[in-house]
């Protein structure tokens, strides 16, 4: 039992009787004493008092001045939590021969502080039998709402391909064997949505409604060759093709296959995917919303994927062939190209060419080598890095390639301002010095003014936007510096290592290293 206190009155004058506590219970607590005393306007001594609460064991009477006038009943302290959903109560006894408290004018305690709901008429009871004070008692508890659940569509094929070549066990790369298409057969069904289930309001003690979240529905979206059932829960193919997920949509579509791209075809633009059995010659293109896969090579040709790109014999770009894939590019080799991915990049050598990967770099053939420029978001891997040729050759990862163009658009764009302004303010100045000196100006000098005073604010206002995305891009720039480079062969001198926003240039030959961001710099550090 909780350690208490009661007035009691000692010759016509109130005295303070302290209660110790039992079986381990709570001591006095300070404020709510002297919060008491306050109330009821009972002057004490701190020294007297400050001695009884530093500790008793047996019950402890401390005297005051002030007159016994009355025999007050007991007192209720009232506590609503923050959030309104629960009320907690704690009592101290009534002065010495005051009458108790009866249950109507407790529940008024509660009534009068706006609880009208969720009121424990058992607990006010069990207290009322047995009067514990200065313990927290809870006697009023409301209804939580219960949440509901968002729609779930659960897709039966795989809506985010990643295409990774296998490594044979001599250490060579198989490029045929991928599968990257999602193939379907008529019937199949591609995916199921189970609908949202809304949640059950609640209440507060002072009886509010609590709402529940709002949950968020779902509809499954289809193209052509698809059908939906009654309930609109689940669709399927009504082809067999190839299904394909791209921006929240489902489409199936039989895979368009050529044997090459050249004079007899032409440039393809199709939604779907493409596959070419043969070569993709020199100047053509190849646009598809799906993947694409070539089985023989590609010379200075431009493929454009929404999703992955596959090359199992190599392209050779002749320094004007680009890949661009929404996904993941795999190239048994890269030479003379532009290569742009919203995923990987995975190859067998990477040779004068200008990589850019959302996430991974990785050359896996026995004698692959890097040289040109590459950038990852990730990591890049490979067996050697560099050529002792001397080819400029520069590794950049832990930035998005996007976020940094971005950052150097707006440095560029802040320099343009600044020059800019750097002419205007001095013209306004003088103009304003002017005006101030009684100095009356022609009509097209004030026109022109004004023109300068609206670009300046224009100005003004454009710099503090640049500054503030310039200050969220530098965020993500410096937070983005988890990248690694890992080479398991040779690293040649002059290759150039960029990490973040710092950089290194090998300065002699390396071996079976791998270089992170540590304390500002860029360093070697072991593969494990």
């Amino acid at each position: 039992m909780n350690a208490y206190f009661q007035i009691a009155n000692d010759q016509g004058k109130c005295a303070i009787r302290f209660y110790p506590a039992t079986d381990g219970g709570e001591g006095i607590r300070r404020e709510e004493l002297l919060d008491y005393l306050t109330v009821k306007n009972i002057l004490y001594d701190q020294k007297d008092m400050l001695a009884v609460l530093n500790g008793f064991s047996e019950p402890v009477t401390v005297k005051t001045t002030t007159p016994f006038t009355r025999a007050d009943s007991d007192f209720v302290k009232v506590t609503i939590s923050p959030d309104n959903m629960t009320v907690t109560v704690r009592v101290i006894p009534p002065f010495e021969g005051g009458p108790l408290m009866p249950k109507n004018e407790f529940i008024s305690e509660l009534t009068s502080r706006a609880v009208t709901y969720g009121i424990d008429d058992a607990a006010i009871d069990a207290f009322l039998k047995d009067r514990k004070y200065c313990t927290d008692v809870v006697v009023a508890k409301g209804t939580p709402a219960k949440q509901g659940s968002d729609a779930v569509i659960d897709y039966f094929f795989n809506i985010d391909p990643r295409v990774r070549p296998t490594l044979n066990e001599d250490g060579s790369v198989d490029f045929f064997n991928l599968n990257t298409i999602n193939h379907c057969k008529k019937g199949d069904l591609l995916a199921r949505l189970t609908p949202a289930v809304p949640g059950e309001a609640g209440t507060n003690v002072k009886g509010e409604r609590i709402r529940p979240r709002d949950v968020r529905p779902a509809i499954l979206k289809y193209g052509h060759n698809i059908s939906i059932n009654e309930a609109k829960t689940e669709i399927t193919s009504e082809v067999d093709g190839h299904v394909s997920y791209v921006e929240g949509k489902v489409f199936v579509a039989n895979v368009l296959e050529v044997e090459n791209v050249d004079n007899s075809i032409g440039n393809i633009e199709y939604d779907g995917s493409v596959r070419v059995n043969g070569n993709v010659c020199e100047n053509f293109s190849v646009k598809a919303g799906g993947s694409i896969e070539v089985m023989g090579v590609v010379e200075g040709a431009y493929l454009e994927s929404g999703q992955n790109i596959t090359i199992a014999r190599g392209m050779n770009g002749m320094h004007k062939g680009v890949l661009k894939a929404g996904g993941n590019v795999v190239s048994k080799f890269i030479e003379n190209a532009k290569v742009t991915a919203g995923g990987s990049v995975d190859s067998e050598t990477i040779m004068h060419s200008e990589i850019t990967a959302g996430t991974e770099v990785r050359v896996s053939g026995k004698r692959g080598c890097i040289t040109g420029r590459c950038t990852a978001t990730i990591s890049v891997t490979t067996k050697n890095l560099g050529s002792s040729m001397g080819s400029d050759t520069i590794v950049e990862v832990g930035v998005d390639a996007n976020v940094k163009k971005r950052l150097q658009d707006l440095q560029k764009e802040v320099a343009e301002i600044n020059k800019q302004q750097a002419s205007i303010t001095p013209v306004l100045e003088g103009a304003k010095q002017k005006l101030q000196a009684g100095v009356k100006m022609l009509p097209d000098q004030l026109a022109q003014i004004q023109k300068l005073a609206i670009l300046n604010k224009q100005n003004s206002e454009r710099m503090a936007a640049c500054v503030k995305e310039l200050e969220q891009y530098q965020d993500i720039l410096d937070a983005e510096t988890t990248g690694e480079v890992i080479v398991t062969g040779d690293v040649f001198p002059g290759t150039k290592i960029v990490i973040g926003d710092v950089s290194m240039v090998v300065k002699g030959a390396m071996k079976y290293c791998r270089f992170v961001k540590d304390a500002g710099d860029v360093k070697m550090a072991a593969i494990y």
